[in-house]
């Protein structure tokens, strides 16, 4: 999946004009960019905390939240992409996580 470019799309309430995306070379950046946005939330929460620490099932319940989230995998063998749902989004940022803490 290395150097595939991927599209995260999301959906942050029932409310249509929430929708969005966000462009990455490769899934690995896309986990990352999850990451981040997650992050950044938690740090909206909570101005005043400088260290904010999570674990992944915070992050999992982050994601399970969202009105939706997807992800579209480009695949140079169709010429197109390959959708994905949430589930396969959260067992690549596990799979992500455990190689960065390795």
């Amino acid at each position: 999946m290395a150097n595939r470019h991927t599209i995260i799309l999301m959906q942050t309430s029932q409310n249509r004009a929430t929708r969005t995306f966000m462009d990455y070379e490769s899934v690995s950046q896309a986990m990352d960019g999850i990451c981040r946005l997650y992050e950044r939330k938690l740090k909206d929460l909570n101005p005043a905390n400088r260290d904010i620490t999570y674990d992944v099932a915070d992050l999992y319940n982050f994601i399970d939240g969202l009105a939706d989230m997807s992800a579209l995998v480009y695949d140079h063998s169709i010429q197109g992409y390959l959708p994905y749902d949430r589930q396969w989004l959260k067992q690549r940022i596990f799979q992500h996580l455990k190689k960065l803490a390795h």
